[in-house]
């Protein structure tokens, strides 16, 4: 009977843990449709302010601004967005693997820019360098979040602290597809891939640099807006993918347990009758 009533608790601790995986299933849905909004709504202005500032690039060569200088040294950074909390699959251990390879392989003097709790642990435990950190930006993003980050950013690049600094998140393709990504944010680079556009003429007012000089700060800004969305709504899909998962095994555990309580079950109510029986035949 001990064993019967270890596998009964056994079941109800698996429902209720089912339970929770479950309600989290529910509410990462939720929040992914809000985040997909999100992202699909900052996708179209991102695109076109890059198509614009290549276009004004491919104008301006000889012009010269500081956040597209290119500088020969070593001293690079990476900001590296991921999640605050866990049970989320594979998506923090697939960018921080990501992160970690790029780190080693290049060799410049790199140091992290972290955003979110798992990644600044993950690299304090690797003793790697972290020079800003950014804990609880929450399940939405906003732009003054992302303009706070990018601002710092800027700095660091504008003053020496970096040569260059490259983007490592989570490219959001679908709820069941997330792909870990690298991009370089800072010098700007931009190159205007449309061969039929290099063509056309265009005028800029007042002039290319100082629509230039107003408009690298702002990519940056939407740049890093642009990622932090990405990197939620992939969080969002990988953790609600998990937690399915998760509540799916757990059918299937209760299942066998089921089972095997139901065997035992009827292994003790044969063992009790044959007692029975036998005392009855001894009294005989």
């Amino acid at each position: 009977m001990a064993g019967i009533r270890d596998i009964k608790r056994r079941i109800r601790s698996i429902t209720n843990t089912q339970q929770i995986t479950k309600a989290m299933k529910m509410v990462s849905a939720a929040k992914l449709r809000k985040a997909q909004e999100a992202v699909t709504a900052a996708r179209p202005y991102s695109n076109k302010l890059e198509q614009v500032l290549a276009r004004l690039a491919a104008n301006a060569e000889e012009l010269s601004l500081p956040l597209a200088e290119t500088r020969p040294g070593k001293k690079a950074g990476y900001l590296v967005i991921s999640g605050d909390r866990g049970l989320a699959g594979g998506y923090n251990a697939n960018i921080l693997k990501l992160a970690l390879g790029r780190i080693h392989q290049h060799e410049e003097e790199a140091s992290v820019i972290c955003v979110g709790r798992k990644g600044r642990d993950f690299f304090r435990r690797r003793g790697i360098p972290i020079a800003k950190e950014y804990l609880d930006i929450g399940d939405n993003p906003n732009f003054i979040q992302a303009r706070e980050i990018a601002k710092e950013v800027t700095d660091m690049f504008l003053d020496g602290t970096f040569d260059k600094i490259y983007l490592v998140y989570t490219e959001f393709m679908t709820a069941m597809s997330q792909n870990p990504t690298v991009s370089q944010l800072l010098p700007i680079e931009s190159e205007v891939e449309n061969q039929e556009e290099q063509g056309e003429e265009y005028i800029f007012e007042p002039n290319a640099m100082e629509v230039l000089e107003v408009l690298m700060p702002r990519f940056v800004d939407m740049a890093v807006y642009r990622v932090l969305l990405e990197a939620k709504a992939s969080e969002h899909g990988a953790r609600m993918t998990a937690m399915g998962a998760a509540t799916d095994n757990a059918d299937d555990i209760i299942d066998r347990l089921t089972l095997t309580f139901n065997r035992a079950r009827q292994a003790a109510i044969t063992r009790e009758i044959s007692e029975i029986v036998g005392g009855a035949e001894a009294l005989n």
